[in-house]
């Protein structure tokens, strides 16, 4: 049974992995750039300029900073997809697919900006706070809840169940292999720890995002640096064997193109998730005077994971004699790659690394799970039971063989990322008028707020509330 189920989505991401998903994200992402006149270039300095911006706190609300919501963003995005899932890339798609990854990551920062700045107008009040994400703009701005109820449910399993329980394994083959724990003691630990976090709510997970994803990948780039430093003279043949491999151009992997592009593109988009409908959940929920500061500020992120994270991984097994080898893949891959590099050390590096990054992923896509089963139906029954379903996988993930869970995973995940993609393209027109917006105010010499009125938009519950507000304090 497991043989022929595992056949059937097999075939289902074949056809999703292979066609769709290659076509709509590279095609709406080069859309998106030309449309918008290339904003995730364009704004880079004030992308940085955004994310330090300190916001105007309303008394008796517990309001997320840009730079906390970036973080929460970034906790799901830099995890093993950018230490394991890259070497997966390089060892089934050839040193090419790391090229394809950078254009995913390049293009997919116009395709952020676009689903985070819709995820702000369409953000809806919490308790003390906001939420939102696809299925609120969905909802709000297409009039389907059928539709945003559908990818709620496929985000809440994705992110909430799936991918933690392939997170908790990572975490726990990791220290098995380095340390010789057993796998039950450390899938009971981290979900214990996971327990204390989640109970805590959105706000203990945006602080302690806020400083274990920071910490830890500055950490990682930083001897990812000291690896190219001491192989800078083969720095320009490895980057042309990436470019060369990515065209078939290079013999040894001139039969890989295909290759190439899907694993370069599937990981890229399982490492930087613009297009897949996930960051924006985080970018809803961050307190700002104008939608498009979190969607320059979450295209900031594919940026940073990609192109500095992922890059690091890539350099690291690419400049190392390892590779070459094939005698190892995936995670293994990079920490024998890395202890060629910097010694015997490199090992338990990697798997605290993988500790911390998996772990920030865990939390981060709890919160994932949580806000759109709150999109759902309101019920702290349901949160309930939701965070102890969390914890479940979690232990349970760090026992189990997850190979039928990983295509899952996948078909779950391309499932979610086409009818985000078909959303995003459909209220593509709404964002581009609220970066115009943000443009001219800048241009003006002010800090930008946003009125949903003043541009023609409805359903943009939360900006209209506090529009209303400022009219009754203004007289």
């Amino acid at each position: 049974m497991e043989g022929f189920l595992s056949g059937i989505i097999d075939s289902a991401n074949g056809v999703l992995w292979g066609y769709v998903l290659i076509a709509g994200l590279l095609g709406l992402g080069i859309y998106f750039t030309i449309a918008s006149r290339f904003v995730q270039f364009r704004f880079i300095g004030e992308m940085f300029r955004v994310l330090t911006e300190k916001p105007e706190y309303k008394e008796g609300e517990k309001n997320i900073s840009p730079f906390k919501s970036f973080c929460i963003g970034a906790a799901t995005r830099i995890g093993t997809g950018n230490l394991a899932g890259v070497a997966v890339a390089i060892t089934l798609g050839g040193p090419g697919a790391v090229f394809w990854m950078w254009i995913v990551a390049l293009l997919g920062g116009a395709t952020a900006f676009i689903e985070s700045t819709l995820a702000q107008v369409y953000k809806v009040r919490d308790s003390k706070s906001f939420r939102g994400g696809p299925a609120y703009y969905i909802e709000k701005g297409l009039n389907s809840r059928a539709w945003g109820i559908v990818f709620a449910i496929l985000i809440a399993v994705t992110f909430g169940l799936i991918f933690n329980s392939v997170q908790a394994n990572t975490i726990a083959l990791a220290f098995e292999n380095s340390f010789g724990i057993n796998r039950l003691t450390v899938g009971l630990i981290i979900t214990a720890v996971t327990g204390l976090v989640i109970f805590g709510g959105v706000h203990r997970i945006a602080n302690l995002s806020s400083i274990i994803v920071p910490v830890m990948a500055i950490l990682y780039i930083a001897i990812a640096l000291v690896v190219l430093v001491m192989n800078f003279s083969e720095l320009p043949s490895v980057l042309g064997v990436i470019v060369g491999s990515a065209f078939g151009l290079e013999q040894a992997f001139g039969g890989a193109i295909g290759a190439a592009i899907m694993n370069g593109v599937k990981r890229g988009l399982f490492s930087n998730e613009a297009g897949m409908g996930s960051a924006p959940n985080a970018a809803a929920t961050s307190t700002t005077s104008h939608p498009a500061k979190q969607g320059l500020i979450q295209s900031l992120g594919v940026f940073v994971d990609t192109i500095l994270v992922c890059s690091s991984t890539a350099f690291i097994i690419l400049l190392a004699p390892v590779f070459q080898s094939g005698d190892v893949s995936g995670i293994e891959l990079l920490q024998n790659s890395l202890d060629s590099h910097i010694g015997g050390w490199a090992g338990i590096f990697i798997s605290l690394a993988i500790f911390l990054f998996a772990f920030s992923s865990i939390i981060g896509s709890y919160y994932y799970g949580e806000t759109n089963i709150e999109f759902i139906k309101q019920s702290k029954a349901g949160i309930l039971a939701f965070r102890f379903a969390t914890m479940a996988f979690v232990l349970i993930g760090s026992v189990s063989s997850l190979s039928l869970v990983w295509k899952m995973a996948d078909l779950f995940m391309a499932l979610m990322t086409v009818i985000n993609l078909v959303a995003i393209g459909l209220l593509a027109k709404v964002a581009f008028r609220v970066l115009k917006d943000y443009e001219v105010q800048r241009k003006a010499g002010k800090n930008p707020e946003f009125s949903p009125s003043k541009l023609g938009i409805d359903n943009a519950e939360a900006w209209e509330e506090e529009t209303e507000e400022k009219q009754e304090a203004a007289g």
